[in-house]
């Protein structure tokens, strides 16, 4: 047998994560500390806190059992088409997460946004540029609920993730699962990550069918449950996004990619092409490991596995060269 290569680390521990979530400090309804308290009893130990325009720190929050991610959500809108509507207003929602919050925490307490200049994409990816060297990596969110389209998304070129799942877009239209919108990015040739997030506002309380809590989230694969570790985690794609499912082990071993689960009806690696490997359960039962054999023309392979109740887990993409996956964590100068 031959050296296995993992995708995700074969070492350290996963840890649930929410990287999308709004609390009173913005349009949410609850407060940083009900969100740790509620998100902590269903198994969670990390929330970035991305309330809109408004960067939120939180070292109050930290323990040895939680990570609060200092973050925060920024726009960049049309402008309007019929005075004081919104609903159908194309924009660049963002999610700019602080590597370092303690470097030039005065300066980022300011919360620095960008300027209303939605059809200038050459300004928005130098304003992402200028955000990396203060120590941000940014999140592409909801391309749906935004109203955009490939034209929209296809030059950007400077975020380090995007959004695949986002569970409160769901709720808002069932427009919240974006997996066409991951590959054309990638067919560009673009490498980036993907997550599923809550991006969670809590109108209604948590027993209500209509709570937009506990629907996506990323399981995070790091040493410790430490700041620095779970972003290095991040950085280095060492993640996978998830609806439900687990996905339990990745790793490439003799040119055969191999991958372990929960009990899935489905498993599938998606290409950078019309072809896929797939692995499907008989009718009323499930699998919960598929071997694939790669036959080096892929491009990019990215797995999705979804259970009987229709529920998706989705790896990170990974370039291949051959059957060789090559990896570009991002990099963040201003840490």
């Amino acid at each position: 047998m031959g050296e296995k290569i993992w995708l995700l680390p074969e070492e350290g521990q996963f840890y649930k994560a929410n990287l999308h979530c709004h609390t009173v400090l913005s349009d949410g309804n609850k407060t940083p500390e009900e969100i740790k308290e509620m998100y902590q009893k269903e198994g969670y130990s990390v929330v970035a806190y991305t309330d809109h325009r408004h960067y939120g720190w939180h070292p109050e929050l930290m323990d040895d059992t939680f990570v609060p991610l200092a973050a925060y959500e920024v726009d960049i809108n049309e402008f309007f088409k019929v005075p004081g509507d919104f609903s159908r207003v194309k924009t660049y929602h963002i999610n700019l997460y602080d590597t370092n919050p303690l470097k030039d925490a005065e300066e980022k307490a300011k919360s620095i946004l960008p300027e209303r200049r939605y059809t200038d994409i050459n300004y928005i990816n130098d304003y992402l540029v200028q955000m990396r060297l203060k120590g941000f990596f940014a999140c592409y969110n909801h391309p749906y609920w935004s109203l955009q389209t490939y034209a929209d998304y296809k030059d950007l070129r400077e975020v380090w993730a995007m959004e695949i799942y986002n569970y409160g877009c769901e709720h808002d239209g069932l427009y919240g699962y974006n997996p066409q919108s991951y590959d054309e990015m990638l067919r560009e040739g673009i490498h980036l990550n993907c997550v599923a997030t809550d991006d969670n506002h809590n109108s209604y309380p948590v027993e209500d069918p209509m709570c937009d809590s506990f629907g996506g989230f990323t399981m995070i694969r790091a040493k410790e449950l430490t700041y620095r570790a779970i972003v290095d985690a991040l950085l280095n794609g060492d993640f996978y996004s998830s609806m439900g499912p687990e996905i339990k082990a990745l790793y490439i071993e003799d040119g055969k990619l191999v991958v372990k689960t929960s009990p899935v009806e489905k498993i599938f690696v998606i290409t950078e092409g019309r072809s896929c490997h797939k692995k499907l359960a008989k009718p009323g039962e499930t699998i919960t490991e598929a071997v694939f054999e790669l036959n080096g023309n892929e491009g990019y392979i990215r797995v999705d596995a979804r259970d009987s109740k229709g529920l998706h887990a989705n790896s990170n993409a990974y370039f291949l060269r051959s059957t060789t996956p090559v990896r570009k964590p991002y990099r963040v100068e201003g840490r």
